[in-house]
C-alpha cells in the first residue's frame, strides 16, 4: 500500500496547489478589477470639475468623462391628452443653424454648435435660441466666472448639442457603450445628446414648468461636459443639485434646473456614482 498512499498524497498536495492557484488568481483579478473601478469611477465634482481638454474624448480612460443621464429604468414622465409627435426614429440627419452667437460669460471660452435631426417636425433655430438662452442665464455655468460660452455654425468647437429621435439618441450613445433604452438622454465624447421624448414629455416633477425642466436638461448634460459627476440632495428643502438625477426622485429636494442660486452660490450636494 506504501505506493497507493504516495499516489493520494500527491493527489492531496495537487489539490491544495491548485486551490492556492486558483486562491492567488482571484486575488489578483478582483484587485485589477478594484484598480479598474477606481479608474472608471466618476469625479465627484463637487467643490469644482476639471475642465476638458481641447480635443480630448469624453470617455472614462481618456481623461474625461462619458454619461448617461441615469441608468437605465422608466423615469416617470407626463403623459398629455393630446401626445405630442415623438417619432421612434428620425431621419438620422442634422441640421444645424447658420447664425451665430455673441460670448456669455467669462473664464474659459466653451464654442458649441447646435443640431436637431430631420424627421421631428422641430425647428432647429428655435431649439437653438432655447440652448443659447439656458447657457447665457445667469444662474447658469457662466455664474462662477470660469466658463464663458459661444455658440458657433463651423470652426472649432468643444461640443455639439443634438436634439435626436430616440433610436438615434441609442446608436449615439450606444456607440460609447451606453445603453439609454430609448429614455434618456447623454454625454458623449463632444456630443450632448438630448432626447426629444424627454425633452417634450419632461418628468412629473416639472409637470407644467417645461421651461426649467429643459434648463435642467442642458445644464445638466453640459455639466458633464465640464468634467462634473453625479450627485444628491444635499437636505430636505434645500435645492437639487442640477447634477442631481432628478427624473428618478428629489429626496427631499426641491426642484432645480440651475447649476447656481440666485445669489450666485453653486448648489452643490454629496457626490454619487
Amino acid at each position: 500500500m506504501p505506493d497507493l498512499d504516495a499516489e493520494f498524497e500527491r493527489a492531496r498536495r495537487g489539490r491544495v496547489y491548485g486551490l492556492v492557484a486558483a486562491a492567488v488568481a482571484l486575488v489578483l483579478v478582483i484587485g485589477a478589477g478594484g484598480a479598474l473601478a477606481w479608474y472608471l469611477r466618476p469625479s465627484s465634482g463637487v467643490s469644482g470639475a476639471t475642465s476638458p481638454r481641447s480635443g480630448e474624448g469624453e470617455a472614462r480612460g481618456q481623461g474625461s468623462q462619458a454619461r448617461v443621464e441615469t441608468e437605465p429604468s422608466s423615469p416617470p414622465i407626463i403623459k398629455p391628452k393630446r401626445p405630442p409627435y415623438i417619432p421612434a426614429n428620425g431621419t438620422g440627419r442634422f441640421t444645424r443653424p447658420t447664425s451665430s452667437g455673441r460670448v456669455h460669460g467669462h473664464g474659459k471660452l466653451m464654442r458649441y454648435m447646435v443640431e436637431v435631426e430631420g424627421g421631428l417636425r422641430q425647428d432647429p433655430a428655435a431649439f437653438a435660441r432655447s440652448v443659447d438662452a439656458i447657457l447665457a442665464d445667469p444662474k447658469g455655468w457662466t455664474a462662477g466666472g470660469r466658463w464663458a460660452f459661444q455658440r458657433v455654425s463651423s470652426g472649432p468647437y468643444d461640443f455639439v448639442v443634438k436634439l435626436a429621435s430616440p433610436g438615434t439618441v441609442d446608436k449615439i450613445c450606444g456607440a460609447y457603450g451606453m445603453t439609454t433604452e430609448g429614455k434618456v438622454n447623454c454625454s458623449a465624447g463632444k456630443q450632448v445628446v438630448v432626447n426629444l421624448k424627454r425633452w417634450l414629455l419632461l418628468t412629473t416633477y416639472y409637470r407644467g414648468r417645461p421651461e426649467h425642466y429643459h434648463a435642467l436638461t442642458i445644464n445638466h448634460e453640459v455639466g458633464h461636459r465640464l468634467g462634473f459627476g453625479h450627485m444628491t440632495c444635499a437636505g430636505r428643502d434645500r435645492l437639487a443639485p442640477v447634477m442631481q438625477q432628478q427624473i428618478f426622485g428629489l429626496k427631499g429636494c426641491r426642484i432645480n434646473g440651475w447649476p447656481y442660486d440666485a445669489k450666485g452660490r453653486f448648489v452643490k450636494g454629496p457626490s454619487v456614482p
